[in-house]
């Protein structure tokens, strides 16, 4: 049974009691609060804070912050139905994570998992995927077919690295671009294909058949777990 702690703030019930019962499921032990009012209080014996953005009295965004500030070391995962890159920037300012509504429970284990294993380990395990080994704290791929660096350019890194931060969730061609690049995606723009194209090269076994780096056509990529 996983004794690891969550701290869990939600006001909406529905939403609440099923992502609550999904993380005990998994065996987490969970404090739901239904508004930040008592957020600092619960923190000191919680591994990670999962934070849905609007709620009564103090909004995530600024329950976050105090939470980041009395303990920086704390993990936090933001949830939100806003999707717009601004929302996300303001909360990837404090937040280790950041996760658009609706979701699947699956993408919200991996999510969990992937941040408390960076801050529960000096050097977190590599994650594992296909025949490549991502050490993300070291900015280092390894193809275990050939136990040789993968070389990434600036871009290729970015893109790659922003679809490993939301292992499993499809992400549109604009959210990826205007990630990457700061500025609004224009509709029929290859450039972001063309690179997605280039870095399929590098770390996929076969490019023309891509396990790693998946087309969702007519939406974007995703990298699966």
């Amino acid at each position: 049974m996983n004794s690891i702690h969550l701290l869990y703030i939600e006001d909406d019930p529905e939403i609440g009691k099923w992502v609550n019962e999904t993380l005990q499921d998994r065996g987490y032990r969970v404090t739901w609060l239904t508004s930040g009012e008592h957020a600092l209080e619960h923190a000191d014996s919680c591994r990670l804070a999962i934070l849905d953005v609007m709620l009564p009295g103090l909004d995530g965004f600024t329950v976050g912050q105090r939470l980041k500030k009395q303990h920086p070391n704390l993990p936090i995962l933001m949830l939100s139905a806003r999707t717009s890159i601004d929302d996300k920037l303001q909360g990837l300012e404090f937040a280790d994570d950041y996760l658009t509504k609706p979701f699947h429970p699956d993408e919200l284990a991996a999510r969990i998992e992937v941040l408390l294993r960076r801050s529960g380990n000096a050097s977190p395990e590599p994650l594992r995927l296909r025949h490549l080994l991502v050490h993300e704290r070291e900015n280092l791929i390894i193809d275990q077919d050939t136990g040789e660096e993968i070389l990434l350019t600036g871009k290729q890194f970015h893109i790659f690295h922003y679809l490993l931060r939301h292992l499993g969730q499809i992400m549109t061609k604009e959210q990826i671009y205007e990630a990457v690049w700061g500025e609004p995606y224009l509709e029929g723009d290859k450039t972001l294909m063309v690179h997605i194209r280039h870095l399929r090269e590098k770390i996929e076994r076969d490019p023309a058949a891509p396990e790693i780096i998946e087309t969702i056509r007519g939406i974007g990529y995703r990298v699966r777990a």
